[in-house]
């Protein structure tokens, strides 16, 4: 597991924007971490490491949203709203967990992908805590090839 202390909010969008250039096809990369520790602005990096173009937004209420205008398509999504994963699974987000053509950042992801569960074949796991106003501790871990 990879320890990476963020000093300000520049440091992290630098982190998920590399996370970005270097997503290949399949990548889902599951955030944790309590409300405002930096999920969505990571997402946004990752999307900005994509070259996406769109404007990103937080999928809190929509549940999902894509992107196809970078090298490869991003799916965000936001699990917050849903407390089972029966109810994942009744919104039709199960393809979204192992996402071939693209890339899945997932926020929340500790609501499908908990102890012990399988994750996807290309799976980064990331949690973010916040240690001040603007420093972050983000610790994540590969699985898979």
């Amino acid at each position: 597991m990879v320890t990476y202390i963020s000093k300000s909010p520049e440091e992290t969008l630098a982190l998920g924007e590399q996370w970005g250039r270097e997503a290949e096809p399949g990548w889902v990369i599951g955030l944790t971490g309590d409300l405002g520790a930096g999920k969505t602005q990571l997402a946004k990096a990752v999307a900005r490491g994509l070259g996406v173009t769109d404007c990103v937004r937080s999928p809190t209420f929509a549940l999902v949203n894509e992107y196809h205008s970078g090298r490869l398509p991003l799916f965000h999504l936001d699990l917050f709203r849903l407390d089972s994963r029966e109810q994942m699974a009744r919104a039709g987000l199960e393809p979204y967990f192992n996402p071939s053509p693209g890339v899945a950042v997932i926020e929340w992801a500790e609501r499908w992908f908990g102890e012990g569960s399988n994750f996807p074949a290309r799976y980064r796991r990331v949690s973010m805590e916040t240690l001040g106003e603007t420093e972050r501790r983000i610790r994540y871990e590969d699985f898979g090839p």
